[in-house]
């Protein structure tokens, strides 16, 4: 009995593991797909001098 339980026990933390690691690639997931269009957009206005002071 005493084995069962820590066998339960343990598939219990596995399965939190798993789902830890679920959350944290979603959120990078999420991050990358989030901020990635953003640093292109700002590179791509950059590139065409869209931060550029107008000079007179």
């Amino acid at each position: 009995m005493k084995k069962k339980k820590s066998k339960k026990i343990q598939t219990n933390t596995n399965k939190n593991l798993k789902l830890g690691q679920t959350k944290n690639s979603a959120k990078l997931v999420l991050f990358i797909f989030g901020i990635g269009p953003i640093i292109g957009i700002l590179i791509f206005l950059y590139s065409k001098g869209f931060f550029n002071s107008p000079t007179m």
